[in-house]
């Protein structure tokens, strides 16, 4: 198998770069829409199994207890056989992208299909999007990694994969490769372009293939009336607030369920929570894509399922409020299921809340008795509007939902709700639920070359080791020796322990370096002083900007986290790196 796979590795290698790519683009496209088609098929299969063990009188009780199964098997693999955190896939990949040089482990290529088809099978109230973005991206990463690839071509790769397996999983391939651009890959050329289509199409193509060539979500649509526009206006700020709450709630409580030590500990209140919550809005079992469908065709009875309300829901306004809860609880439900150990995304929910969001404003309006409204546009473009404002990425959002329901009919009103809802949360939070906690943690690509290319420049690589050092014992003797076998006018002082004590400067011993007589007095502690900063290696290159800009120094110290010195980073050293990234950057 090796020397099958170094065969084919020399052969690609001698192609020219561009046709290389091409053949790679589609065998990562081939490989990555098999991989979508496996994990829907696998959840379908888990979700049948399990449906058919029980008749319906007794199988709404089975919601509080499936879902925590799921939630407890999924962890149980992730901790006991991966042994790696696999959760969060897109933001999994954003960080390998501006932190890891693109390279994606090995067992992704198969652990997150694993451990999110036992989550969602079992009803894990999450989606299969960003499980399958990140196997996608590993199968990118690691065929790269194979051929032996450079970051550049590595990281156009990893894109391939994510853009294949959105286009696979949705049989939407303009989708799969405007969810790349916008939210992986950035400052891309027109020659990177043409891989991320081959691997697009070809994935979309197998899924069709296999699958049929039938949209996701079936809908009973009508045409658009410009009339409805300020409807749809309004549909774009209410999902702008609803992205709002999604994306500050979620990371929220996860952040409060990671509190909590014990992972079984977390399991159960997570898995209690979650099948208390599936109880009593059936909805919010699984991805939910089957109340969405009912929504889309005007099916909205049937979009509740079984359900402890009977009578109730025959009432109109508690029929609104029910799906008004279910928009609230479908984000804590998501929440339980990720932190209480189980693997899937936020896409799916974002899909779901959107078509949820638009069916409850259009019949609250009709209700009111304001206008009347066609229930199924607004859920279908719904979708589309809280797509735009959790990933914060409308273009993706209009045509994926165009792509996954046939509605270019309401490309316009597509088009106006995603940009309002873009527009809305822009106000309030500049990050997606995907960036945010890596853009504060400064290691976030984005749109911005300056801020792009510091991303990818790391302080280690950058770090002068040339600088004679000098014992903080010594006198002033052995800083004349270290100054005859240097080519730097800066020499460190350091201890015992390879701890910074000072710095000498060349400048500063001048007038004493030639006195003999005072080359046994005079100690190199006596010479030192501070360095007027220091910085350390694994400090983001803003923060040591941010330094050599307020210390007006031209070099300053770089030092372990427990304070060892390592060496030297220069502004020139930077400049010339950060020219060389520019470059690669700007021909990608």
């Amino acid at each position: 198998m090796k020397r099958a796979l170094s065969k084919i590795s020399d052969y690609l290698l001698h192609l020219p770069e561009s046709k290389m790519l091409l053949v790679l683009a589609f065998i990562v496209g081939l490989l990555s829409g098999f991989a979508a088609i496996i994990l829907k098929k696998l959840i379908h299969l888990i979700a049948w199994i399990l449906r058919g063990w029980f008749d319906s009188a007794i199988e709404s009780s089975l919601y509080l207890i499936y879902p925590g199964i799921g939630m407890l098997l999924a962890m149980l693999i992730v901790r006991f056989v991966i042994k790696d955190n696999i959760g969060h896939g897109v933001t999994k990949v954003l960080l390998a992208i501006s932190k890891n040089d693109s390279k994606i482990k090995s067992h992704n290529t198969w652990s997150s299909i694993a451990a999110s088809s036992l989550t969602i099978g079992f009803g894990g109230s999450v989606g299969a999007e960003a499980p399958i973005v990140y196997t996608g991206a590993a199968i990118g990463s690691n065929v790269a990694r194979i051929v032996g690839l450079s970051y550049k071509h590595m990281t156009i790769l990893l894109g391939c994969g994510a853009a294949g397996a959105v286009a696979g999983i949705f049989k939407a391939p303009l989708a799969g490769i405007l969810f790349t651009l916008e939210i992986l890959l950035f400052n891309i050329s027109m020659t990177s372009l043409l891989p991320l289509l081959v691997s697009a199409v070809t994935a979309a193509t197998v899924s069709m293939f296999l699958l049929g060539d039938s949209v996701v979500f079936s809908n009973t649509i009508e045409q658009f009336q410009m009339t409805n526009l300020p409807y749809y206006i309004l549909l774009g700020i209410f999902c702008g607030f609803i992205s709002l709450f999604f994306t500050r709630t979620t990371l929220s409580v996860e952040d409060r369920l990671k509190s909590i030590v014990s992972p079984y500990k977390r399991w159960f209140i997570s898995a209690v929570s979650l099948g208390l919550l599936i109880f009593i809005f059936p909805p919010l079992y699984g991805e939910g894509y089957t109340s969405i469908t009912h929504l889309l065709n005007g099916e909205s009875k049937l979009a509740i399922g079984p359900n402890v309300f009977g009578s109730l829901l025959d009432n109109n306004w508690f029929f609104l409020l029910f799906f008004a809860l279910i928009i609230f609880f479908k984000v804590f439900a998501m929440s339980f299921t990720n932190g209480g150990g189980g693997v899937g995304g936020t896409f799916g929910p974002t899909l779901f809340i959107g078509g949820v969001t638009g069916f409850v404003l259009s019949r609250f309006i009709n209700m009111m008795g304001v206008a009347s409204l066609p229930e199924s546009n607004f859920t279908l473009v719904g979708m589309a509007g809280l797509m735009a404002g959790v990933m914060q990425a409308p273009l993706t959002a209009i045509f994926l939902i165009a792509e996954i329901t046939g509605g270019y009919v309401l490309i316009l009103p597509l088009i106006v709700t995603s940009a309002v809802a873009f527009a809305t949360i822009r106000t309030f939070e500049p990050y997606s639920i995907y960036t945010k906690r890596i853009a504060n943690q400064g290691e976030l690509l984005t749109h911005d070359t300056d801020k792009a290319v510091l991303t990818l420049l790391k302080t280690c690589d950058l770090v002068e080791r040339d600088f004679t050092s000098v014992s903080v014992d010594s006198k002033l003797e052995d800083v004349v020796n270290a100054v005859s076998r240097s080519k730097r006018n800066i020499f460190p002082v350091l201890d015992d322990n390879k701890k910074l004590c000072g710095i000498i400067l060349l400048d500063d011993i001048r007038s004493v370096m030639f006195k003999r007589d005072l080359y046994t007095k005079i100690s190199a502690v006596e010479l030192m002083k501070d360095p007027v900063d220091v910085v350390y290696q694994d400090q983001r290159m803003d923060i040591v900007m941010n330094r050599f800009e307020s210390s007006g120094a031209w070099n300053l110290p770089v030092l372990t986290k427990s304070g060892e010195y390592i060496g030297f980073v220069s502004k020139s050293k930077i400049f010339s790196a950060y020219r060389d990234q520019l470059q690669q950057v700007s021909h990608e």
